[in-house]
């Protein structure tokens, strides 16, 4: 046991001497989870992938925020209840934590208040909190790991969105080809790699796409030098605040495993990676990037790509007869 005490010291150590020497860059590497309550986790876990949350008992968290998919589902806007098409592109919920806000329009001021929205949500799981809670506590082994987990005799809402940001801030990215060229290893990167680091720098990027999220930090006008014509009616931060002047301001979201997480903006309208750095470069900064500057970008972007969290997928405890019988989808 000791002997694992000082290996783990040491290598803390060791990590903390290679950011206290990370390069001086607008963009900082992602750092691992420093706590987590495990208990809580471990329970948010089965909680994230368990889709009689929904009152179809089909749709889970992971079916819009997949984690074998970067964090999202990888289609324009996600699918939901009763095959509704949803208003908007699910963000990935990796490195979810480092934002200021969650939901494009920061309606949620952090994972805790996001959790609940989709339960609850018609289009999206359409279920209620009180049934939610209904179908949990008419399960043996959640009733017992939730008394163990917070000791208390009853479940509630509270409870059941605590364990599940608890387990969505593990859900973190480091260790990417940049991450490392940041820590000082020059060879992580190609030169061409570098030079569309510098590109995105020059031409203006990190003035929203920076710190460990490459984004993430900010609400920012979509369509600042030119209109953008969205397929989506969503409003952006003007639908919390009430304020015309915040119509079309979305959080902007953050790079980190980009590559994976298409299609890309608020609405899902740019397929690829080259599509998105168009748009971004003429709407954004009134720049036409030429194709060797876009493919320059795009394999910086790349570079973003971190290790994936790895986990075993929960067994999720068993029905009873007693559970509430989920409502089947209806017929489109």
């Amino acid at each position: 046991m000791k002997a694992r005490l000082i290996a783990a010291a040491v290598s803390i150590i060791g990590l903390s001497t290679a950011f206290a020497a990370a390069r001086n860059e607008p963009i900082q590497p992602i750092a691992p989870v420093k706590q987590i309550n495990l208990a809580q986790a471990e329970l948010g876990k089965k909680l994230y992938f368990d889709p009689r949350l929904s009152k179809s008992g089909f749709i889970s968290c992971n079916s819009c925020h997949n984690l074998s998919m970067g964090g999202t589902d990888n289609i324009k806007t996600s699918i939901g209840h009763n095959w509704q098409e949803g208003p908007i592109n699910a963000p990935t919920v990796l490195n979810s934590s480092l934002n200021v806000a969650q939901f494009w329009d920061g309606r949620a001021a952090d994972l805790k208040a996001q959790a609940g929205g989709p339960i609850a949500n018609p289009g999206e799981m359409a279920s209620t909190h009180t049934l939610a809670i209904n179908v949990l506590e008419s399960i043996p082994a959640y009733v017992t790991e939730f008394q163990q987990v917070f000791g208390k005799p009853k479940i509630t809402i509270d409870e059941v969105t605590q364990a599940i940001a608890e387990f969505e801030k593990t859900l973190v990215t480091p260790n990417s080809r940049f991450d490392q060229w940041l820590l000082g290893k020059d060879d992580a990167l190609t030169p061409d790699e570098v030079a569309g680091y510098k590109l995105f720098k020059e031409s203006g990027c990190v003035a929203c796409h920076n710190g460990p999220a490459v984004g993430g930090s900010s609400f920012q006008k979509m369509g600042v030098v030119e209109p953008y014509k969205a397929s989506s009616p969503a409003e952006g931060r003007s639908a919390v605040t009430g304020k015309d002047a915040d119509r079309f301001n979305f959080k902007v979201p953050t790079l980190r495993n980009v590559e994976m997480t298409y299609p890309y903006f608020h609405d899902g309208a740019a397929n690829t990676l080259k599509e998105a750095v168009d748009t971004m470069g003429r709407l954004q900064l009134g720049k036409k990037f030429t194709d060797a500057e876009n493919a320059r970008i795009v394999a910086f972007l790349k570079t973003l790509t971190g290790d994936q969290p790895k986990f075993d997928l929960p067994v999720l405890p068993p029905s009873t007869d007693a559970t509430p019988r989920p409502q089947p989808f209806a017929k489109k």
